[in-house]
């Protein structure tokens, strides 16, 4: 059931002008408010990943040369034929496969909470990653404009986060959460620049510097209780990707944190 509602949600999400636009950049600013108390849904909490699909890429590291569904160009083939684990070993990059682009593919318990009214944390166990996910403030400058991206790289980037609107409703039995009395479901939208060159895969299928990241975080919840989120993955990538690489992701909400193991970034 898990990957047929992640199916659908991509289809709903896929389906929307949301996809169509260019994130965040040129759009109309938010709803007023404070992003963490006008939050249609609540994201807070220890979920943990469930691999339901790609085992062979999410769940071990690949063999070389194996770069099957992603549409590297010619450039990006190349690369990946030249990944070498103990070259990244002896150079201190084992979190290659751990940035932004990639990092809601691990196996892993994410930790999401928030670091204050306008910044969104989500942390992971796998690779011991922090991501930043930073609301526009009403007193501040725009989060796009060029004095406000930082010009250093990282392996996450910077993240401008905003919520979007989807029609609250059943899909595939299970149901898409949303504010209790506006009818509306909550879609977390996140769109990563400035991220270090890295993996999609740890196995040396490449992303460059141009690589952008927009996101779509869908929580989502079955019959009987269990809660869970989806979130959509769209890499852009001029040099490596002939074309956007789009995967979903599914994470179910754990009670606490009693299975949270952080483990340092791996290269294989």
């Amino acid at each position: 059931m898990v990957r047929a509602i992640s199916t659908v949600v991509a289809v709903v999400v896929l389906g929307s002008p949301i996809l169509h636009a260019q994130p965040l950049f040129g759009q109309p600013p938010a709803p007023p408010g404070i992003p963490r108390t006008v939050a249609p849904v609540d994201l807070t909490g220890v979920w943990v990943s469930v691999v339901a699909e790609d085992w062979r890429w999410r769940m071990m590291t690949p063999a070389p040369g194996d770069y099957a569904g992603v549409p590297l160009t010619d450039a990006g083939k190349a690369l990946a034929d030249q990944w070498d684990w103990e070259r990244d070993a002896a150079s201190g990059e084992a979190c290659r496969g751990y940035a932004a682009p990639a990092i809601m593919r691990q196996s892993t318990r994410v930790r999401i909470s928030w670091e204050d009214d306008f910044t969104l944390l989500v942390e992971t166990d796998a690779g011991q990653q922090t991501r930043r996910l930073q609301f526009q403030r009403p007193d501040a400058a725009p989060l796009t404009s060029p004095m406000t991206v930082p010009t250093q790289r990282s392996w996450q980037g910077f993240s401008v986060a905003n919520w979007e609107s989807l029609p609250l409703g059943i899909y595939g039995g299970g149901f898409i959460l949303g504010s209790p009395g506006g009818g509306l479901s909550g879609t977390l939208e996140v769109y990563t620049t400035q991220i270090r060159p890295g993996y999609l895969r740890k196995n040396g299928v490449p992303f460059s510097e141009d690589t952008t990241v927009t996101e779509y975080f869908t929580a989502w919840q079955e019959p009987g209780g269990q809660q869970w989120f989806t979130v959509m993955t769209i890499v852009a990538d001029p040099r490596y990707l002939r074309e956007p690489f789009i995967t979903t992701s599914d994470f179910k909400k754990e009670r606490d944190m009693r299975n949270w193991d952080p483990l340092e970034c791996q290269v294989r």
